[in-house]
């Protein structure tokens, strides 16, 4: 690693300050990215912002007719929690099948979402069941908020601090993970809501998306059948040595009529 401050705020407050007194600063969360990304000299920040005592960034609450999670709150706490098993239970299902206990246990749900990483579980929960993402400045909608790899809406000096999912009708997740890291090759959170069916994918592009094709099938039979039936693009989609875009494509009705079953 090079040489860096480090600097651990109280409050988002102190670390929004930090930020915009240090350009060259970076927030680290849970660090699943960007320690491993430290220690092979792939960046070089003159500070680092750990967010890991700043108490008003955890925890889970019901309210607005969903619930509300802190950016700094772990996926093992999300997985566990009985209120969020009781009002979204594809959401707990989700945080529970990331990586390994250890990642659970340090990784959150604020790093995961701000990385916009492509094989990422949270961003499909994000999209499909369009979250609001809270911020130290604004609030940020789902649809609004990823913007390819690695790339989201936040602007210089801005935090996540909680992200507010409303309760769907139902809900599942179902996901084709890579054996060895457990990020999604592809996976596919389904949601019925009052305004819709939302059905958003992870893994299978540079970012995570919204399938129109899959929304109009399960809008019209919210069904297994219906979302295997629904033919999936291979265009744009990612083409690697875990699958071609066209392995890809077929996963994501495969995927989708699975999270249409684990709905119920």
């Amino acid at each position: 690693m090079y040489d860096f401050g480090y600097h651990r705020p109280d409050t988002a407050a102190d670390a929004a300050s930090l930020l915009t007194k240090n350009g060259e600063a970076k927030v680290v969360a849970g660090g699943m990215t960007l320690i491993p990304t430290l220690k092979q000299r792939l960046a070089q920040p003159s500070d680092l912002v750990d967010l890991g005592g700043a108490a008003d960034l955890k925890g889970i609450k019901i309210e607005g007719g969903g619930i509300t999670i802190g950016a700094m709150t772990t996926h093992a706490e999300v997985a566990r929690s009985g209120d969020v098993q009781k009002t979204i239970l594809a959401l707990a299902v989700l945080a529970g099948g990331i990586g390994d206990p250890q990642v659970r246990n340090r990784g959150t749900i604020g790093g995961s979402v701000a990385n916009s990483d492509p094989g990422a579980d949270y961003p499909a929960a994000v999209l499909g069941l369009g979250a609001k993402i809270r911020t130290n400045k604004r609030e940020i909608a789902a649809d609004n908020f990823f913007k390819g790899m690695f790339e989201t809406a936040l602007q210089d000096g801005e935090i996540i601090t909680a992200i507010h999912f409303p309760k769907p009708e139902k809900a599942g997740y179902c996901k084709h993970p890579n054996p060895a890291s457990r990020y999604a090759i592809v996976g596919v959170l389904v949601a019925k809501t009052a305004s819709g069916v939302r059905v958003a994918v992870t893994g299978a592009g540079p970012c995570a998306f919204r399938s129109k094709e899959l929304e109009v099938a399960l809008g019209g039979s919210f069904s297994a059948d219906a979302a295997k039936g629904a033919k999936i693009k291979s265009d744009g989609l990612n083409n690697d040595l875990h699958a071609t875009a066209a392995y890809r494509a077929h996963l994501v009705s495969v995927m989708a009529a699975r999270a249409v079953a684990a709905a119920g």
